[in-house]
């Protein structure tokens, strides 16, 4: 029997390549909304991102995320996906 493909994704903060299931996806929805997708399903132009803030500080002072969304993110988003993945980080991410 075929081992099966284990899908691999490239984190826009640390420019590591993981396993997807072992990174958080962020999506930008077809209304222009940007949020964080814990299951990776939601429809969407997506990111990808390691399980720490670090990495998430890092794409947006570098600017990776706006790049891969193809959107300007404001201050304020940024603010609400930092808000968000420490939330997450505390209180454990659901695997998807």
């Amino acid at each position: 029997m075929k081992p099966r493909k284990i899908p691999m994704r490239m984190c826009v903060g640390c420019r590591e390549m993981k396993e997807k299931r072992e990174l958080i996806r962020i999506v930008r929805t077809p209304e222009g909304e940007t949020l964080i997708d814990p299951t990776g399903k939601k429809s969407g132009r997506g990111a990808y991102v390691c399980r720490s803030p670090e990495c998430l500080k890092r794409a947006i002072k570098q600017k990776q995320l706006e790049r891969q969304l193809q959107a300007s993110l404001t201050d304020e988003v940024n603010e609400a996906l930092m808000a968000e993945m420490n939330r997450l980080a505390t209180e454990g991410i659901p695997e998807a």
